[in-house]
């Protein structure tokens, strides 16, 4: 069982996500926006985080890149789970340093073997 923190600014989005990774066996934390989930990241050390692009303040690309540069958080793998679909988006994300990517709506089986597939 893996320790996933969840980042999203959709209630809807927040808790589907949620249900998701504890269907999996996976105990889930979330923050509502980048900066808190920075935060989230460094007080609670997870194993994971599903990180949403489309937020206030901070963006899930700009949020990924400070987890991914930092000393502290940079061996958390992130998978970005957002609305943008386009293949640029992609790139951009995996240059943020995203371990993987998946389109929103995240279908369950989807998510599941892009969290076993990061987790090893």
């Amino acid at each position: 069982m893996a320790k996933i923190l969840v980042v999203d600014d959709s209630p809807t989005q927040l808790t589907n996500l949620v249900k998701m990774v504890e269907n999996q066996g996976h105990e889930a934390i979330t923050a509502s926006n980048g900066m808190e989930g920075i935060e989230k990241a460094r007080a609670q050390k997870p194993d994971l985080i599903l990180m949403d692009v489309v937020m206030p303040e901070l963006n899930g690309f700009q949020a990924t890149r400070k987890i991914t540069k930092d000393a502290e958080l940079g061996a958390i793998p992130v998978i970005l789970v957002t609305t943008k679909d386009q293949e640029t988006d992609k790139v951009w994300g995996e240059r943020q340093g995203a371990a993987g990517y998946i389109v929103k709506p995240a279908q369950e089986p989807e998510l599941a073997a892009m969290i076993k597939r990061v987790l090893g």
